[in-house]
């Protein structure tokens, strides 16, 4: 029963992606074009993202444990370091150049297009590469 509510939590989230077009690279990089030619759509879809989240994350800190699982898996670290800003700079850097984030890649493969899979790829062999240098320090 939890590897099909994960698929059909992954399902829904992309559907999402695609319908508020965060699965269209011009799309956004129109939104982060924030001195050119605007495009503030994204805002909307991610406002209403949050929202969402907020509320749900209200209602499920209600209930004594998941639906699918022993008990919740909540971050426990709170303090910024050097790995979660360097990270976060990677992350925001990529997602300005190219357009695409993780999720929305994923969900863009379905699109068949090259420049996808090179992304991809590129984020997959970065998280290998990234496992192994855990792994040796």
């Amino acid at each position: 029963m939890r590897v099909l509510a994960a698929l059909l939590c992954g399902v829904v989230f992309g559907v999402g992606l695609a319908v508020g077009g965060m699965t269209n690279p011009a799309k956004v990089l129109g939104f982060l074009d924030v001195t050119g030619v605007w495009d503030p759509s994204l805002a909307f879809v991610m406002g209403g993202a949050l929202g969402v989240n907020a509320l749900a994350f209200a209602l499920t800190r209600r209930r004594a444990r998941p639906l699918f699982a022993e008990s919740f898996a909540l971050p426990t670290l709170r303090d910024l370091d050097r790995e979660l800003v360097v990270g976060a700079a990677i992350f925001g850097v990529g997602w300005g150049l190219v357009g695409l984030c993780p999720g929305p890649a994923l969900a863009s493969l379905l699109r068949g297009q090259p420049e996808v899979f090179a992304f991809v790829a590129a984020m997959v062999a970065g998280m290998s590469l990234d496992r192994l240098r855990r792994l040796y320090t």
